[in-house]
């Protein structure tokens, strides 16, 4: 009978340890609402608790835009812990949940999971539930009557809305005075008017730009297209300020056409005019290297043909006519 006993403590002995160690790996999770009645459209949280030891690792699994059916989820998780001095961790989580659907819901249990070599163990929660109630904004009555949505509220205008138009009236206001005050002071305003000098005579431009060209020296250089591409600009000028031709823009063809139309005639001065632009269209497009007697035959004739061209001023002194050049030379 002794041993009985003996054999019955020691039972008892190793069970309680046994089982005190089991429950010290024991997983425990719950899941609840902060409160199993809401409005619709009210907002509450949807705790999930964890309690479980510190030694092992524990997952929960993420719940993203619905808990279940028509409870929306508005933000979450907010997740908080807490260590126990036996040894075990307490973790909550939190979702901010609503809904705008009335009825009972039966929210299915929520789960968690712990992987070791023996694979995968999930310990679940109970059901939690939530009931979804309509708000009654009809008077409380013995009649079924329905009402209309009530229609939006229009808050009143405060100062800070319509200061700014009020500044925006007094500116533009304030511009417009200015305006209607001072335009016709402006207009009345008397404008200045330039005096216009005189121009130096088409050869007189010409001779200068030639002496210029002479100067640069550059067919001497090896610059020979652009010498002939200035000294037929220097001429197409002359042309212009001389005979109204604007030739600056026309090939030599249309050059020599449009000199005829202004009533230059067909002598000595158009051949060597010809000569000369003709001359320069063979270096500038057609590659044409000429020697350096024909460039100086080009300049001078350029230099005769301006000389030839000149406008002469008619100058009555008494009973004598003298033809003078603007330049000034008899």
């Amino acid at each position: 009978m002794k041993r009985f006993k003996i054999f019955i403590f020691i039972f008892i002995f190793l069970f309680t340890i046994t089982l005190s160690a089991t429950q010290g790996q024991e997983v425990n999770i719950s899941s609840s609402f902060d409160t199993s009645r809401i409005y619709i459209g009210d907002q509450i949280y949807f705790t999930i608790t964890v309690d479980q030891p510190n030694d092992i690792e524990v997952v929960l699994p993420q719940l993203k835009d619905t808990l279940f059916k028509s409870i929306e989820i508005l933000d979450g998780p907010l997740v908080d812990s807490t260590f126990n001095q036996d040894g075990r961790i307490k973790i909550i989580e939190k979702y901010l949940i609503t809904s705008f659907d009335s009825g009972f819901y039966e929210v299915p249990p929520v789960f968690a999971e712990t992987k070791n070599e023996n694979g995968i163990k999930r310990y679940f929660s109970d059901y939690s539930h939530l009931k979804v109630i309509r708000v009654n904004i009809a008077p409380a009555d013995t009649t079924a009557q329905i009402y209309d949505i009530i229609g939006p509220y229009k808050a009143p205008l405060t100062l800070g809305e319509i200061l700014p138009w009020v500044l925006i009236i007094i500116i533009c206001g304030v511009i417009i005075w200015g305006l209607m005050k001072y335009l016709p002071l402006l207009r009345r305003t008397k404008t200045i008017v330039e005096p216009v000098i005189d121009p130096d005579p088409a050869h007189i431009i010409a001779f200068r730009d030639l002496e210029k060209l002479k100067a640069e020296k550059l067919w001497q250089k090896g610059e020979v297209k652009n010498y002939y591409t200035s000294l037929t600009e220097i001429l197409r000028q002359y042309l212009e300020n001389r005979f109204g031709v604007f030739s600056l823009e026309l090939t030599t063809v249309e050059t020599l056409k449009e000199l005829l139309k202004s009533g230059f005639k067909k002598d000595s001065s158009y051949k060597i005019l010809k000569e000369i632009l003709s001359g320069a269209d063979l270096v500038k497009f057609a590659k044409y290297t000429p020697d350096a007697s024909e460039n100086e035959i080009h300049f001078q004739n350029s230099w005769d043909f301006i000389d030839i061209t000149k406008e002469v001023e008619v100058i009555v002194v008494g009973e004598n006519i003298k033809d003078i050049g603007k330049e000034g030379s008899i």
